[in-house]
């Protein structure tokens, strides 16, 4: 899942996006408002973590500009203000969900990835193809045994997962997995997808190439 994070204070989004990172989130971190809104207008983001305290433009504008060009990515507010008027204010204003400073990281992730299940029309259980499984910490099953991903693969097998049956281009794996700052080629998703595809030998699943159009993760046919 790609990820906006706008906060100004520099410790605090270094960690995050760190944090983030090893999670399984792709993060591009801008500091300021202006930066924010830009970045939004051109680029594609699953979710938003934005500040309310801001340089330029404070995270109440960016979220209302953000509305009204009718952009409807999952946004939640990161504040150390306590008062219910200004919580009141960004939910009002089109924010999914907030969460005031100090907080816990696992809150956090449990949130975002709450938004994200919101936001594709999924409920919250467990999505399972053949000995396949996304459970709803995001953490996948294969066989019923834990299988170990690294962020991007995570991240990509993520991806198929929820379009599972359907084409997903190879820019959009891209988009998903890396962010901004990532010093590699689009073509550098076959790597990854080559990666998952060893770990998912020998399973009823597999990562199918349709030529001109992508990936597709499929159950294998018994014939």
């Amino acid at each position: 899942m790609r990820l906006l994070l706008v906060e100004d204070t520099v410790e605090l989004a270094c960690w995050l996006q760190k944090a983030l990172t090893q999670k399984g989130f792709a993060v591009d971190w801008v500091a300021e408002g202006v930066a924010a809104d830009l970045m939004l207008q051109s680029e594609e983001y699953a979710l938003v973590v934005l500040d309310v305290s801001l340089p330029r433009m404070d995270g109440f504008e960016v979220l209302s500009r953000l509305r009204r060009r009718g952009q409807n990515v999952p946004v939640l507010l990161l504040t150390a203000r306590s008062a219910l008027d200004d919580r009141v204010r960004g939910l009002n204003q089109g924010a999914d969900d907030y969460l005031t400073k100090p907080f816990e990281l696992d809150e956090l992730e449990a949130r975002l990835r709450a938004l994200w299940r919101r936001s594709q029309g999924q409920p919250p259980q467990s999505q399972v193809l053949g000995q396949l499984m996304l459970d709803n910490e995001g953490y996948f099953l294969l066989a019923e045994k834990p299988l170990a991903l690294t962020p991007r693969e995570s991240s990509i097998l993520t991806t198929l997962m929820q379009r599972r049956g359907r084409p997903v281009s190879r820019q959009h794996l891209y988009e998903q997995t890396f962010t901004l700052n990532d010093e590699v080629s689009p073509e550098s998703i076959e790597l990854y997808v080559h990666r998952v595809r060893k770990k998912l030998a020998g399973s009823d699943v597999a990562i199918v190439t349709l030529r001109g159009l992508g990936y597709s993760l499929e159950m294998l046919s018994c014939e």
